[in-house]
Parts: C-alpha cells; structure tokens; sequence
C-alpha cells in the first residue's frame, strides 16, 4: 500500500466513531449538535429505540442506547 493509499484508509477510518446515547437525547439524528461543522451531512434521524442500537448512512457513525 503506498503512503497516499494509507493515509486516506486511515482517514476513512478515523472519521467513524462511537456514541453512547441516553434516552433524554431521543429522538437520535446524526450529526450530533456536538459534531464539527465542517464535515456535517443532512439530518438523518435513526430509529434506535427497538434494537439499541444503529449506525449512520452518511458518516458510519455509530450510535449506542444507553439503559
């Protein structure tokens, strides 16, 4: 893998993260109000509250529902 290939994977990479989310922020969108402003997407709202958990179409955020 060349050092430009490399460096975008961890680019990719780095940019999914992982959310706990209580239940006082549902209903859950993506990006979150605490997100940075230079790389939002539209809203997308995720329906978390059957499964617990889900993950954003956009960013590959991943968010977790909190007990």
């Amino acid at each position: 893998m060349s050092d430009s290939e490399q460096s975008m994977a961890e680019v990719s990479t780095s940019s999914e993260s992982l959310f706990h989310i209580k239940k006082e922020q549902l209903p859950l969108h993506c990006p979150l109000p605490e997100m940075s402003l230079w790389n939002q997407h539209p809203r997308v709202y995720l329906p978390i509250e059957k499964t617990g958990k889900g993950k954003c179409p956009y960013c590959g955020s991943e968010f977790i529902l909190e007990e």
